[in-house]
């Protein structure tokens, strides 16, 4: 019957129940047992029937729809963790217990609750600037700009690479966790950069700056059981502030030069140094074998000396003539000689070309004719006879 069926406007779909009454409980609840049993594969029954098994059959109806509904409620409470989760069973709010990977099941809703927490996933935290897209995108010079013990301004990023140790921890020990441990890096940079000089911060001191910023941050974590571990610290970049950059870039350039010519000071010195050593080392080397060959000659010398003198004690005479040979046979031996035969009975002075005799005479010996040469009075006393007509002159260039 329709609901608006004209002609019998008191009607309506849930049967006779006068103008204004609210329908009948009883006629409800048998009509939900009569589907539900026809749904479970119960067949129909009379109204007498009905009528005779009201309250059996309203009773296990309610039951089996209990039943039903307690299966499923105990079925809710099945759970899996994966691998790389931890998962923390909250009873009532309050932490429960922690659960590793694989399946798990707990009292469902309303009386537990589970929390899945994904403990190997690396996690950052950026100070001083925020990334887009993988690249770096805009500064955060309020979290950037650092001073350092020499009272100087750096501008400073650095980046921190972390994952939850414990999970428990992580979500019940803290409020934000993620938002503590940035605001930890930014304190434990500044700690850091604070001790330390401009120079040290922009030069040579960058790792040891990261690594004191990392054990000092993970001793704060730890002191407040945030269950974050960090696992790598990286300064991306450190300027000084943007209205110093030219002025800096100047000192550092000056400050390469100064370090390159240093450098090349002293690779000439290490060129140098070794090579006046080994020149020094061979002079001495030389004067100590110039000195060796001037004793060993001179006790040379004074043994042959007391040899010839322990002689001539024995043989004046012949010594002393052995002497005269060897001293002339040195003195001869060393010179040019020219030897002319002239006649006794000859007592006038020739002239003789000793220098044409000279360069003939490294050729051989010669016979020269002085018939042709001037000859010019003798002056002296002695007594001496004509000249021949030739004389032998023979040039030697030995004796």
């Amino acid at each position: 019957m329709a609901w608006n069926e004209p002609g019998k406007g008191d009607k309506d779909p849930w049967g006779d129940r006068g103008n204004d009454g609210p329908p009948d409980l009883d006629d409800v609840v048998r009509n939900l047992q009569n589907k539900l049993g026809g749904l479970f594969g119960g067949g129909g029954k009379s109204s007498d029937e009905n009528k005779s098994s009201d309250g059996n059959g309203g009773s296990l109806g309610l039951g089996l729809i209990a039943a039903v509904i307690l299966v499923v409620w105990l079925f809710s409470g099945i759970y899996i963790v994966e691998p790389a989760e931890e998962g923390v069973v909250l009873r009532f709010g309050a932490y429960s217990e922690s659960t590793q990977s694989g399946p798990h099941w707990h009292i469902p809703f309303p009386i537990e609750k589970v929390e899945v927490v994904d403990v190997q996933q690396i996690r950052n935290a950026e100070i001083g600037y925020r990334s887009t897209g993988g690249r770096a995108g805009s500064n955060i010079h309020s979290e950037s700009l650092m001073l350092t013990k020499d009272e100087n301004i750096v501008d400073l990023k650095i980046a921190v690479q972390y994952r939850i140790k414990d999970a428990s921890m992580y979500l019940f020990n803290v409020r934000n966790a993620d938002l503590t441990l940035r605001q930890m890096t930014e304190s434990a940079i500044r700690e850091t950069v604070g001790k330390s000089d401009m120079d040290f911060v922009l030069t040579e001191g960058r790792s040891a700056i990261v690594s004191e910023t990392e054990a000092l941050l993970q001793g704060m974590l730890d002191k407040l059981e945030t269950g974050l571990e960090i696992t790598s610290v990286n300064m991306q970049d450190v300027q000084p502030p943007e209205q110093v950059q030219a002025a800096f870039a100047d000192a550092v350039k000056a400050r390469e030069d100064k370090v390159r010519q240093k450098n090349e000071a002293e690779a000439y010195a290490n060129s140098v140094v070794p090579r006046a050593r080994g020149a020094s080392f061979r002079l001495v080397q030389e004067a100590e074998a110039y000195k060796s060959q001037i004793m060993a000659k001179a006790e040379g010398e004074t043994s042959r000396f007391l040899q010839v003198m322990a002689e001539y004690e024995k043989a004046p005479k012949i010594t002393k003539e052995r002497l005269y040979l060897d001293t002339m046979e040195s003195v001869y031996s060393r010179s040019q000689k020219v030897l002319v035969d002239v006649s006794k009975d000859s007592n006038n002075v020739l002239y003789l070309p000793l220098d044409r005799m000279r360069g003939s005479a490294s050729v051989s010996p010669t016979r020269i004719d002085l018939s042709n040469m001037t000859a010019y009075p003798s002056t002296g006393t002695s007594s001496q006879s004509s000249t021949s007509s030739t004389f032998d002159a023979r040039s030697r260039g030995g004796r």
